[in-house]
């Protein structure tokens, strides 16, 4: 976990518009919430109920007894989320049967544009058993910052639409839904079977 978390320093304030210089108080904000998460004296996540693909409620407790892998992103996302999803996905893959021991669960930071609809189009393509959550902004900041994600609407100069700044991890919980470990985005699938594979076999 120490080696990951330490990796996690350098990339924790990757945001997908790395040309934009963000504005003072967004980088106090990301600051503030890599802080948080590097001290180890604050809990990072919690539990928390959503709305799935298919307009069910859903939280933590319906996954007791499962390992999550959690991302939060969005689906207009051009490059990293799409990545780290498809390395989500290859994880499930690679645990063979143990797969189904583990849920991947994907947070849209973008609930405005990402309908149900979309969601379900979008998760499905990286796997089939992926869960997509949403809610109305005010519903799903509140978890984002739980687990320590900043996030942003910014409109690059001369855009006709908004992209998303965010951190991007994927976060490992155990089976009661507590954070394990996270992993920085573009980590490869077979790094993080690994950790996973730690986890299943010490529960």
């Amino acid at each position: 976990m120490l080696a990951t978390i330490v990796l996690a320093v350098a990339t924790l304030t990757y945001f997908h518009l790395r040309q934009r210089a963000p504005a003072e108080n967004s980088r106090a904000d990301a600051a503030q919430l890599m802080a948080d998460l590097m001290s180890g004296k604050t809990p990072v996540g919690g539990p928390f109920t959503l709305t799935d693909q298919g307009g069910h409620r859903r939280g933590l407790a319906d996954y007791r007894g499962k390992l999550v892998l959690l991302y939060f992103g969005y689906t207009y996302c051009p490059d990293v989320c799409p990545t780290d999803l498809m390395e989500i996905g290859n994880v499930i893959r690679a645990l063979g049967r143990d797969g189904d021991e583990v849920q991947p669960i994907f947070i849209t930071l973008d609930p405005t544009r990402d309908s149900k609809d979309t969601l379900r189009a979008y998760v499905a393509a990286f796997h089939p058993r992926f869960v997509a959550l949403t809610g109305s902004e005010r519903d799903v900041r509140p978890v984002a910052t739980s687990y320590k994600v900043f996030f942003e609407k910014v409109r690059p100069p001369g855009a006709s639409t908004y992209l998303i700044d965010h951190s991007a991890y994927t976060f490992l919980l155990d089976r009661e839904g507590r954070f394990v470990t996270l992993f920085p985005p573009g980590t490869p699938h077979d790094r993080m079977a690994s950790m996973v594979r730690e986890q299943l076999a010490a529960h």
